[in-house]
């Protein structure tokens, strides 16, 4: 192990306390700061997550935006690949995915223009420290190869960190939403 893995696995253990802690509090309306910011992008082609463990749960935001436009989840392709996106609807038929996340029965498809991001940390300046398989930061970049794709992270205040390490390779956040506030970070 480098010493930035290790540095990445103490963030990451205490970042999953803290966030645990957060999510057992099971706070109503979590995800009404996300609501907000997606109100304003209707009909953009919209890529969320399906939570797992002690994730924020962004489903009724994803229900809602369901109603405009198409709206996916990612779907792992393999490892070292960038995820893809398959059209998700809510009440739609789901099978088990990797890592534990449900997936579209059928795959359907598509490139988001915005990506609601899971993770594990993240810092005041949009730096993200998420699972460490690379998936988001390889996708991320790839799509803002192709055009302007906006990336919002989601997640509970308690999940904020000072000093994250970040590599060169991680691709930084546009926006983070938790439950209690929206930042707005230039590039």
């Amino acid at each position: 192990m480098t010493d930035l893995t290790e540095i990445k696995a103490v963030a990451r253990k205490a970042a999953f306390a803290r966030r645990k802690e957060a999510h057992g509090r099971n706070l109503p309306g979590v995800a009404g700061h996300l609501a907000e910011v997606l109100a304003g992008y209707r009909g953009v082609p919209l890529a969320g997550y399906m939570p797992i463990r002690t994730e924020i749960d962004p489903l009724p935001v994803m229900a809602e935006a369901a109603a405009y436009g198409p709206v996916g989840v990612p779907v792992i392709m393999g490892e070292g690949m960038p995820l893809k996106f398959s059209r998700w609807q809510p009440e739609g038929a789901m099978r088990d995915g990797p890592f534990g996340a449900r997936v579209p029965e059928v795959d359907d498809f598509f490139e988001p223009e915005i990506v609601v991001v899971p993770l594990v940390a993240f810092d005041a300046k949009g730096g993200r420290l998420g699972y460490g398989g690379g998936f988001y930061d390889r996708t991320l970049e790839l799509l803002r190869g192709k055009r302007a794709t906006l990336a919002i992270g989601f997640a509970f205040d308690a999940q904020e960190a000072e000093d994250l390490p970040l590599e060169p390779t991680d691709q930084p956040l546009d926006m983070m939403v938790t439950e209690s506030r929206i930042l707005q970070f230039s590039r």
